[in-house]
């Protein structure tokens, strides 16, 4: 009699491993999802959402009876040791590069026995990444970036979003801050160093919460930046750039990708 050893109930904190699970034909083993999930839309419609990313309906999730729960960074340390306690298996990954994506996505698959899916998926974002790459190589010059995680207090760029400006073709103003894995190490103390670095394309993408282009242009002191004169302020969503995930090379870079090919064009 053959065995599938593999977790058969699992629980998705976060929206990456859903997506992951969805492309590689692996939903069925998915019992329940962050009501964050958005991708893709056939998960909100399917699942039961039992998680936010700080908090969890840890009694929902226990009468889901997972063999699994998947979550991301140590945010939701909490969250994890509660289905611990619990008996739960829970595995929570904290990468924070582009290169961490690939790998992330490889190991998941793996642990669902699905190691060729996993390579294929991988080889469709490595795609995107040339494809991006090509392109940047046509700029005539690399325009600076401002990207904004969050607007009070402002926190910049998380690492995998600032590789991907890199990519595109794009210089992040703040790659200092980038490295920093945890947000509150990415608080900008006040506008100063923004007006300074005077960024040519800003791209806002405020973590759940709508990106408002006019009210950045209009905050003291960037009246005079080169992407308020030039017009170059833009939203990227969140679900296609801030999760760790497929979304942010597949659906999230091609985006970062026009802006900064726009913005390149601009003379400053």
């Amino acid at each position: 009699m053959s065995h599938d050893p593999f977790p058969k109930r699992i629980v998705c904190l976060t929206e990456e491993p859903t997506e992951v699970l969805y492309w590689l034909g692996q939903q069925h083993r998915i019992v329940g999802i962050s009501g964050f999930t958005v991708r893709p839309a056939q998960a909100r419609r399917e699942k039961p959402k039992v998680s936010a990313f700080l908090t969890a309906k840890i009694d929902q999730i226990l009468a889901l009876k997972p063999d699994l729960a998947i979550g991301f960074s140590d945010i939701q340390a909490d969250i994890a040791k509660a289905l611990i306690s619990a008996g739960i298996e829970v595995w929570i990954s904290n990468h924070r590069s582009v290169q961490g994506i690939l790998d992330y996505c490889l190991r998941l698959a793996c642990l669902v026995g699905e190691r060729d899916g996993g390579a294929a998926l991988v080889s469709e974002m490595q795609r995107e990444i040339d494809k991006a790459q090509a392109l940047a190589k046509t700029f005539a010059f690399r325009p600076r970036v401002y990207f904004e995680e969050w607007d009070e207090p402002r926190i910049s760029a998380i690492q995998w979003v600032a590789e991907l400006i890199r990519i595109a073709g794009g210089n992040d103003i703040f790659p200092e801050r980038a490295n920093e894995s945890l947000a509150k190490h990415r608080i900008l103390p006040d506008d100063s160093e923004i007006v300074a670095r005077d960024p040519q394309l800003i791209l806002g993408s405020w973590c759940g919460k709508k990106f408002r282009p006019q009210q950045v242009a209009a905050r003291p002191g960037y009246a005079g930046l080169s992407a308020v004169r030039s017009g170059q302020i833009f939203e990227i969503k969140s679900p296609i750039i801030l999760q760790p995930g497929p979304a942010a090379i597949l659906a999230g870079l091609p985006e970062i990708s026009l802006r900064i090919l726009a913005a390149s064009k601009i003379s400053n």
